[in-house]
């Protein structure tokens, strides 16, 4: 009895590892593209909220990705930060929602569609923000 009990046990283990490794390549594998976090972190410097009309000059600390998102057949990146530089001491927090289709980026007016989703860092964002 207690080697089929460790018998089991290993083939529980086994089978949890395999769908860790599966799920972890899915998620490398729904990574954007070095090239295509350059195009987002380009074009949301563009919009207003992220200070692309700006006499003060800004910074960006703490920017963040969520994406790609599937919504509705469309692909969707939501982009936000921490931007300093137009206000005194308390950052602003620009939000911009991307659409990618037919390797082109159009801005969504349309914030519902990024609550609940996981985020994670976009140095991108801020390197390139940081050397305007």
């Amino acid at each position: 009895m207690p080697l089929r009990a460790a018998l089991a046990i290993v083939f529980l283990l086994t089978a949890a590892g395999a769908q860790a490794a599966a799920r972890k390549s899915a998620a490398v594998e729904d990574a954007p593209s070095p090239a295509l976090l350059q195009r987002i972190a380009a074009l949301a410097l563009k919009q207003v909220d992220f200070g692309s009309v700006s006499l003060l000059p800004v910074r960006f600390e703490g920017s963040r990705i969520a994406g790609p998102i599937e919504d509705g057949g469309q692909v969707i990146y939501c982009v936000s930060g921490h931007m300093y530089g137009r206000t005194f001491g308390k950052p602003e927090k620009p939000k911009v929602v991307l659409r990618y289709a037919d390797d082109r980026l159009t801005v969504l007016d349309d914030d519902e569609v990024c609550t609940g989703h996981r985020t994670r860092p976009f140095p991108e964002l801020d390197t390139l923000g940081n050397k305007r």
